[in-house]
């Protein structure tokens, strides 16, 4: 799996799939490619999702698979956000790629425009008819964040594939083949710790894993959220526990030492302690008060507006709560 000589390469370079048959995911999508390529008879290709879920990994081993190492740079041109991809690059190199044919070899070209939801407006518009008049030598494949940020007419010239999020049950088993190849000794909270907290982005979860490995050697639970500077269950705990059973001042006290001694920001505080209030056994009433409270604190953070503030108008949302559920009593 991995290739000589990468000891000093990121774990998510590392062990970034060769071919189809690596990736862990999305097997109706990969099939689906995987047949395009053996009949010969690939689309231009518009693959979106969110990040870390292989759609760039899945158009080089498509590119390593139609193509021998040596024809790679004649025959793939590979452009991402980092390139100028303006209206002039498209008017120059793209379409001069496009519109040559290699003489030695029969099939098509293949563009690859990585984060292609960074291109202007212009540009894609400018690419369309590039898009078009091509289709004989060369194929493209776009690749996005965002769907929204591509024009409809170059949506409609592609076949599209959303990759979305991967599940722990994908995630689980690929992870535990980079802790055995590189040795690393996780606990199996550290292993949920890393599923929740990347969220079904696989690079995100080899990143972290890779950074709690060297800075703790053990990735325990602990160790990731403390790693990645998120809020403990048993700090959210022990938060949700004043703001309810402690007076104002208590609380406001406390949980402001917690946050200068663990280097915790409000907004992760605020998305953890959402997660508790639907757990917690409020009446649904004041349960549907307090959310709509939590979601304006949200916006106002999202603002710009000063924490202390807003982590007041945090304690005195639960407080009232508290007031009310006892008044309800």
């Amino acid at each position: 799996m991995a290739p000589a000589g990468s000891a000093n390469l990121p774990w998510v370079e590392k062990y970034r799939p060769q071919a189809l048959s690596e990736l862990v995911s999305h097997r109706d999508i990969l099939s689906t490619v995987q047949r395009f390529i053996s009949e010969d008879r690939l689309p231009h290709l518009l693959l979106y999702g969110p990040p870390g879920t292989g759609k760039t990994s899945t158009i080089l081993a498509c590119a390593r698979q139609l193509y021998r190492e040596r024809e790679f740079g004649s025959m793939v041109l590979e452009l991402n956000a980092s390139d100028d991809r303006g209206i002039d690059i498209v008017r120059g190199p793209i379409l001069s790629f496009a519109s040559t044919r290699t003489i030695f070899k029969k099939g098509f070209k293949l563009v690859i425009l990585d984060e292609a939801d960074a291109m202007t407006q212009d540009a894609q518009n400018a690419l369309r008819r590039v898009i078009e008049k091509f289709t004989e030598n060369t194929r493209f494949c776009l690749i996005c964040n965002y769907l929204s940020k591509i024009i409809p007419a170059l949506q409609s010239r592609c076949t599209r594939f959303r990759f979305g999020p991967l599940t722990p049950e994908l995630m689980v088993p690929r992870l535990q083949h980079v802790i055995q190849e590189e040795g690393v000794d996780v606990t199996e909270d550290g292993m949920k710790a890393l599923v929740t907290l990347s969220s079904g982005d696989m690079r995100r979860a080899l990143n972290i894993l890779q950074s709690t490995s060297m800075a703790f050697g053990k990735v325990t639970e602990e160790n990731v959220y403390t790693c990645t500077g998120h809020p403990l269950k048993s700090d959210i705990a022990n938060i949700l526990d004043w703001m309810l059973n402690q007076d104002f001042s208590t609380a406001y006290r406390k949980i402001t030492e917690l946050k200068a001694l663990k280097g915790l920001a409000l907004q992760d505080i605020l998305t953890e302690i959402h997660l508790f209030v639907h757990r917690v056994d409020f009446p649904p009433s004041i349960r549907m008060q307090l959310l709509i409270k939590l979601a304006d604190i949200e916006y106002r953070l999202a603002a710009g507006t000063s924490e202390k503030i807003q982590l007041s108008s945090l304690i005195a949302a639960f407080q009232v709560t508290r007031d009310l559920v006892v008044a309800e009593a």
